[in-house]
């Protein structure tokens, strides 16, 4: 695998990515009652049932690639597969590979290539990410990931997604968080689907992250949601909201 350092300014014009169309993109989170999705200290809190994480892998299975930001796979140190053979059977039905490709986005870069995602090559693994990574990072990373990084300060995530239909031909994306790389993708119109699980808890503390992170700002423009779908299992609800969007930007998820 190798890594490619991008220009600064992107898309570039000699592609033609610009007039792509854009992979569908279905965030999935579980929060408390209070709308937190984890501690002030960012840990990994184990607040959901079972039923809450078969749901998370079956939303995972969905995409065709599986996208994540540089604080969630820290914390949770997950690789990212789809541990059902049945899922796996669905996706070779489906015309998928039997696993989604593993996405990693990461302003600064500073990641630990010793996270066990990378001890695993049951499916490519794809890092977004800035000249800011540091050079010994990159060096053992490239073993293992295919490296995009720019000159930029921030990953430009809709280039991001650009890049992953027109080299990758992702066509849906399962985002798993977090909250900033949530908020990021919100603000630009990038979200088309909410998969959110409310989880019979309450944590408090205005410095534990919500879904938007603990960035006290509103966002620049408000958001609207349409509720698609409700189930209750147990103490749990399980909503499935489409984000309403004022442009062309908002399609269906790719047909199974």
């Amino acid at each position: 695998m190798g890594w490619a350092s991008l220009p600064r300014s992107y898309p570039s014009p000699r592609r033609g990515r610009s007039h792509i169309q854009l992979p569908f993109v279905a965030v999935t989170f579980a929060v408390t009652v209070d709308g937190k999705v984890t501690t002030k200290n960012y840990a990994s809190v184990d607040f959901t049932s079972r039923e809450d994480k078969a749901h998370l892998i079956r939303q995972r299975a969905l995409g065709d690639a599986v996208l994540v930001g540089h604080g969630t796979i820290e914390n949770d140190n997950v690789r990212l597969g789809i541990p059902r053979e049945d899922l796996r059977k669905e996706r070779i039905a489906r015309g998928q590979s039997p696993y989604p490709i593993r996405v990693i986005v990461s302003n600064k870069g500073r990641i630990n290539p010793k996270l066990k995602i990378f001890e695993t090559d049951f499916a490519p693994i794809i890092i977004f990410s800035t000249t800011r990574m540091p050079r010994k990072t990159r060096d053992q990373l490239r073993e293992k990931a295919t490296l995009y990084l720019s000159q930029a300060r921030r990953v430009d995530l809709r280039w991001m997604l650009q890049e992953l239909r027109y080299d990758y031909k992702v066509k849906q994306v399962a985002c798993e968080g977090g909250p900033v790389l949530f908020r990021s993708l919100l603000e630009q119109g990038l979200v088309d689907q909410l998969n959110l699980t409310i989880a019979p808890f309450l944590f408090g503390g205005k410095n534990a992250p919500t879904l938007t992170g603990v960035n006290f700002d509103f966002l620049p423009k408000s958001i609207r949601c349409s509720l698609k779908e409700m189930k209750i299992v147990g103490d749990e609800c399980f909503l499935t909201y489409q984000i309403i969007h004022r442009s062309s930007r908002a399609k269906s998820p790719a047909a199974p």
